[in-house]
């Protein structure tokens, strides 16, 4: 990487060793909630980022976090809490990877594996702790870890953590922490609730908001399909033999519903996997593992997988069930299209969902097209209107 290209980061206040691992990781140019976020952060600044999924949020507060930490006395200082298990391990390979060149322990803390290993971590000391609220109330229960000298807190994907029940965690947990610190708070959306506990917990802090509160990322690119419920199935595996389409995320509504897809598709001769709340960690880890290593090509997903995924080179998103919540649609398609990389997101309507789909529309701001598959819409051009 030239010193030109470098600049961009290089403008934000970095070290030279989280330079270099940025340069490592491939990156030139910062995105637009790195560059707004980072500076500030570096200052001291608390910061509550208003941010789409994909926008490179994560990098937005480990890049500081790492540089903070380089030079500093070896504890716990750091802790970044997160809604899901694989938003946890995203973000802990994402402090490894910035702290490449520096001496830094982090440990991922999230429930559905043994204590006991966790524990052991924890005791023997990390620098920066990226945990769920639950499996950290656990361990905090057993003296594992104490944040006496913790100086950032993260609360990471607050509207999920609220949206998950996780409010009485979070206050029980910052009540153990000391007042006097670093607080970032990043969301995709800002409901009342994420107001509140920016209020009660952020002093002063910096707005950083990218695009609208409700947006969708504008490399992304949307089409719904009118199609009777019975005939998803078979208008999926037809879309999928398409060469195009070779990493494709598909969203349905339920457990039960994901095994079926995957099902259907591996019958069809498609390479896939289920992600889902019912399979246990190994097998999710493994899951997304094949899925980014393109052992199989077609990852079917419950919406355990809207968010805290990481996963590079997706070209399509398709909502085999149209999400029930409008805030849903922005989460589940900001998986393609991520760091200004273009993407496609389909989402399968069948008649009882046409007024889902409106919703949505009016929540984007935008109208989403139609797309017309001979022998699979549903058979009549008002079709949509008679049932609406």
């Amino acid at each position: 990487m030239s010193s030109t290209e470098q600049q961009g980061f290089a403008a934000l206040g970095l070290s030279q060793s989280v330079l270099a691992a940025i340069a490592d990781a491939g990156y030139t140019v910062p995105t637009p909630i790195q560059n707004q976020a980072i500076p500030l952060i570096v200052e001291g600044r608390d910061v509550m980022g208003l941010a789409q999924t994909g926008t490179g949020k994560t990098a937005a507060f480990t890049l500081p976090i790492v540089n903070r930490l380089i030079d500093g006395p070896r504890r716990t200082r750091v802790l970044v809490l997160t809604p899901t298990r694989e938003l946890c391990i995203q973000v802990e390979e994402s402090v490894r990877k910035y702290a490449k060149h520096a001496p830094l322990g982090v440990a991922a803390i999230y429930g559905g594996v043994p204590l006991e290993p966790q524990q052991k971590k924890l005791r023997e000391g990390v620098d920066i702790v990226v945990a769920t609220p639950g499996r950290l109330i656990d361990h905090l229960d057993r003296q594992n870890v104490v944040f006496d000298d913790l100086e950032v807190l993260v609360l990471d994907e607050a509207d999920r953590m609220l949206d998950m029940g996780f409010a009485p965690q979070i206050n029980r947990i910052v009540d153990q922490i000391p007042s006097y610190r670093q607080t970032l708070l990043f969301s995709a959306t800002m409901p009342p609730e994420v107001e509140a506990l920016a209020r009660k917990y952020l002093r002063k802090p910096v707005v950083v908001q990218i695009g609208r509160r409700s947006g969708v990322v504008d490399t992304v690119t949307h089409a719904v399909y009118p199609v009777p419920k019975d005939k998803k199935n078979a208008l999926l595996a037809s879309l999928l033999v398409k060469e195009s389409m070779d990493s494709v995320l598909v969203f349905v509504r339920t457990k039960h519903g994901a095994d079926k897809v995957v099902h259907h598709l591996e019958k069809a001769g498609i390479s896939s996997t289920a992600m889902h709340a019912d399979k246990t960690q190994p097998q999710r880890v493994r899951a997304l593992e094949d899925f980014k290593a393109g052992k199989v090509r077609v990852l079917v997903a419950t919406d355990i997988a809207q968010r805290g995924l990481d996963i590079s080179g997706i070209s399509h998103v398709i909502n085999y069930d149209v999400p029930q919540q409008a805030e849903d649609y922005v989460h589940r398609i900001g998986r393609t299209g991520r760091a200004l990389k273009e993407g496609d997101a389909f989402t399968f309507m069948a008649p009882d969902e046409i007024s889902m789909v409106r919703t949505i529309e009016r929540v984007i701001g935008q109208p989403i097209p139609r797309i017309s598959v001979p022998g699979f819409d549903f058979g009549n051009p008002a079709a949509e209107e008679l049932v609406g």
